[in-house]
C-alpha cells in the first residue's frame, strides 16, 4: 500500500480479483458460507485476504477522503484520510481482523454505516462498488475479464 493513499491513485485490480473478492463478500453478507467457504478454499486465505484489503483501499480512502471546502484542505480532511488509512492498517496487520471474514464484515459494516442512508440496501451498494472496480479491473486489463 502507498504511504500516502490519499494522493497516490491505487492500481486497478485484476477483473477475476475483482469478481472473487466481491463474490466472497456478497456471500458473507447472505450470510452464504457454503459460497464464501468454496471462494475461500479457491483463493486461499493470504490471497483472499490481500484482495479483500485491496477492496477496501476501494471503498475507504474514496470516502475518508473526500473534502467539502471547495477542494482545500482542511482539519477534518486530514483527520479523515488518517481514519482511512488506520483503517486500513488495521485491516492488513491487526490481530482480530486478520482473516477474510473479518475484514469482509468490515467491508459490509463500513457500507452499511457510512455509504447507505438509514442503514438502506447494503447488497445493492456492494453490487455498486463491484461493478465500479470491475469497469476499472476490465479498463486496465481489458485481456483478462473474468470467468463466470
Amino acid at each position: 500500500m502507498p504511504e500516502n493513499t490519499v494522493t497516490v491513485p491505487l492500481a486497478p485490480m485484476e477483473p477475476q480479483d475483482v469478481a472473487d473478492a466481491f463474490t466472497y463478500i456478497q456471500a458473507i453478507h447472505a450470510d452464504d458460507i457454503d459460497t464464501a467457504g468454496m471462494v475461500a478454499d479457491d483463493i486461499g486465505p493470504e490471497q483472499l485476504c490481500r484482495m479483500l484489503v485491496d477492496v477496501a483501499a476501494r471503498v475507504f480512502i474514496p470516502v475518508t477522503a473526500e473534502d467539502d471546502h471547495d477542494g482545500e484542505p482542511c482539519a477534518h480532511s486530514f483527520l479523515a484520510a488518517a481514519l482511512g488509512r488506520l483503517l486500513l492498517e488495521l485491516l492488513c496487520h491487526g490481530v482480530c481482523l486478520g482473516n477474510a471474514r473479518n475484514v469482509a464484515r468490515t467491508i459490509i459494516l463500513f457500507t452499511e454505516n457510512i455509504l447507505t442512508e438509514d442503514h438502506g440496501d447494503v447488497g445493492e451498494v456492494l453490487r455498486q462498488l463491484e461493478a465500479a472496480g470491475m469497469k476499472q479491473a476490465v479498463e486496465a486489463h481489458p485481456a483478462d475479464r473474468p470467468t463466470a
